[in-house]
């Protein structure tokens, strides 16, 4: 009966004990509501790889963003400037060319200068009779009085240039501030380059015609001089020189 009663004790302890062990242990790290179950260790987990995933996103755009940027850029320096004064400037070279082609009696040509200067100064024949050397004298300053009228028409050509190239310029200066891109800069920059060639080909083409008026003039003064001493010595010359006569003023 004893024996009985403490086995019933025991069991009884041995309840208690587990009961007691089931509350000490420590309850896992989740909860269940409704079904589901709650982890906050695997939550935290899941917010961070969506916010990485987030940033991830984030440079992507910013990404897109400076290449379309660049492309925007990158067209706007393809852009071709919409002007162009080349036209205008070749017509002025033309212009000028052609007044240099109008160049009386000794053109500008290598050959014909060399046939030409050579037969009108360079070999004269001081034999000649004296209306020979009088018609040579006449035509060889008929010629430099030509290269002065050239020369005055290829200034007045030159001078005529100098509002249409104000005009391409005050264009050109305002194209290039502008420019929305380097590619109409460079296009701005080289038509204003051209501009200054055009200029320094009226340039250059006035001071050849000046340059050759004045050496047809030196030419024709030094072939006077030339011929004047050959007349005079004829003048002197006995025999050949002056001879008086009866001269008629009036008819009868």
């Amino acid at each position: 009966m004893k024996f009985s009663r403490f086995r019933d004790a025991l069991a009884a302890g041995a309840a208690v004990l587990s009961m007691t062990a089931t509350v000490l242990v420590p309850a896992p790290a989740y909860a269940q509501f409704g079904g589901i179950v709650y982890d906050p260790s695997n939550y935290s987990q899941n917010i961070l790889t969506a916010a990485r995933t987030l940033e991830q996103i984030n440079n992507q755009i910013k990404s897109l963003q400076n290449e379309a940027t660049s492309l925007i850029n990158q067209a706007k320096n393809l852009t071709t400037l919409p002007l162009t004064v080349l036209a205008p400037l070749q017509a002025q070279i033309r212009q000028t060319q052609q007044l240099l082609a109008q160049a009386q009696r000794m053109a500008y040509d290598v050959q014909q200068i060399q046939t030409q200067f050579a037969a009108q100064y360079k070999n004269i024949d001081l034999t000649a009779p004296q209306k020979a050397l009088v018609a040579g004298a006449e035509d060889r300053w008929k010629t430099s009085v030509g290269a002065f009228e050239d020369a005055l028409k290829v200034q007045a050509g030159v001078v005529g240039n100098i509002e249409g190239a104000r005009t391409s310029m005050n264009e050109l200066v305002t194209a290039s501030q502008s420019a929305t891109g380097a590619l109409q800069a460079a296009q701005a920059g080289n038509q204003l380059l051209a501009l200054q060639s055009q200029q320094l080909s009226d340039l250059t083409a006035m001071m050849a015609s000046i340059g050759r008026a004045q050496s047809l003039d030196a030419a024709q003064r030094a072939a006077a001089q030339e011929q004047g001493r050959e007349q005079l010595r004829r003048f002197l010359t006995p025999g050949t020189g002056y001879k008086p006569g009866n001269a008629s003023m009036f008819r009868n």
